[in-house]
């Protein structure tokens, strides 16, 4: 740790090149975004909330090897690559992030996105939390 700043890279989500999963300064957590990557670093999930649960997931992985859990995401942005579809499918999800982190909400943003780092990842999830 130096200058108050850790780098928290679980070993479950793999090796990052050019970034950290999470970083932590004083009690602020800020959660790299993540898509449904695999242990084999391979986008898994056909739909949409397919992607949603793994990459939530993932960011919850994170979330949690920083000593967090979901209760303390005070903030979540969704890139999503189809907006309609994401809608179409709101129940669903809405289901998964129960199931997943509970029923605390965090302030949310969704934006659209025309294509994310891997050509076939449907959504990436991005997070800030308050470990406090």
């Amino acid at each position: 740790m130096s200058s108050g700043i850790e780098r928290i890279n679980p070993p479950e989500l793999g090796v990052p090149s050019g970034f950290s999963h999470a970083v932590r300064a004083g009690s602020a957590l800020y959660l790299a975004g993540q898509t449904a990557l695999d242990e084999k670093a391979t986008i898994v999930g056909g739909t949409v909330v397919e992607q949603f649960e793994r990459a939530l997931g993932n960011l919850l992985t994170a979330l949690r090897a920083a000593g967090g859990e979901p209760g303390q995401l005070v903030s979540l942005t969704l890139y999503i690559v189809d907006i309609e579809d994401y809608r179409a499918q709101a129940r669903e999800i809405g289901r998964v992030w129960k199931r997943l982190a509970g029923r605390h909400y965090p302030a949310m943003a969704a934006v659209g996105v025309a294509r994310l780092w891997d050509a076939e990842a449907l959504i990436e999830v991005q997070g800030i939390a308050h470990l406090g």
